[in-house]
């Protein structure tokens, strides 16, 4: 099968497009590299061609509810316009668990970006899932006093990113299906303790301290809106281990 991958130089995207190909399928990584420029739409239609599945699993860097809306916006409308244009077949949408429910920040992108795709002219797959364990390395350091690094009051379900990547391949593969079972890891975490753990592991210094967010996100990532419901799918490796291996 040949399928493009929008986001496919990223966290999880460079996962998908190793495991696409290691399965045998022709992948196309949309990228202004390759002369695709998703925000402004440019290239898209050209790249697709011949392509019976788009695998979107782009990002933005904003805390912005308006940022992450207006990115959505403009990614996923060009791909739904240039796939409908050239025959593709089959979206499928990497989302986060509880983004429908807390569309506040960069889930407000995210939520938008769902309700774009469940709405468009193109056969549809949605997969949620947790953060990915990167995550904890992500928020070290992004809100720091001195010698104290601050981290949100919340509890997470991390996946690993190469199982999320697995997960979507097997999703390419089957046809589009809707929404699907939610995937998670296999353990509930207070992000502060997976922070220590992280700053541990890579020898970082200081204390870290969690603190609660203002307003209705932060309540949503105290109150487990963000956790996996009772019936999603849970993943096999732990953050622990995803830990040891990374070091």
């Amino acid at each position: 099968m040949k399928l493009a991958v929008a986001g496919g130089t990223g966290t999880v995207g460079r996962l998908v497009v190793e495991a696409a190909r290691a399965r045998g399928h022709d992948v196309v990584v949309l990228s202004r590299a390759a002369g695709v420029d998703l925000t402004a739409g440019t290239g898209v239609r050209e790249a697709l061609q011949g392509v019976a599945a788009v695998v979107d699993v782009t990002s933005t860097a904003t805390r912005s509810a308006a940022a992450s809306e207006a990115f959505f916006r403009s990614v996923t409308t060009a791909l739904l316009d240039a796939e409908q244009r050239t025959g593709v077949g089959h979206h499928l949408v990497l989302s986060i668990v509880g983004a429908a429910q807390a569309p506040h920040g960069y889930y407000a992108g995210k939520a938008l970006q769902e309700r774009l795709v469940a709405d468009g002219p193109v056969p549809w797959t949605l997969l949620r899932t947790t953060q990915f364990h990167e995550f904890a390395g992500q928020v070290l350091g992004q809100a720091r006093i001195g010698p104290v690094d601050l981290v949100p009051v919340m509890r997470s379900a991390s996946v690993a990113a190469v199982e999320v990547a697995d997960r979507i391949v097997d999703l390419v593969e089957a046809g589009p299906a809707g929404r699907v079972r939610d995937l998670a890891g296999p353990q509930d975490l207070r992000m502060v303790d997976m922070v220590r753990a992280y700053a541990r592991s890579t020898g970082r210094g200081g204390r870290v301290v969690a603190v609660p967010l203002p307003g209705g996100f932060g309540r949503a990532l105290r109150d487990g809106t963000v956790l996996p419901g009772p019936d999603a799918d849970r993943g096999a490796q732990t953050f622990s281990e995803w830990l040891a291996r990374l070091g």
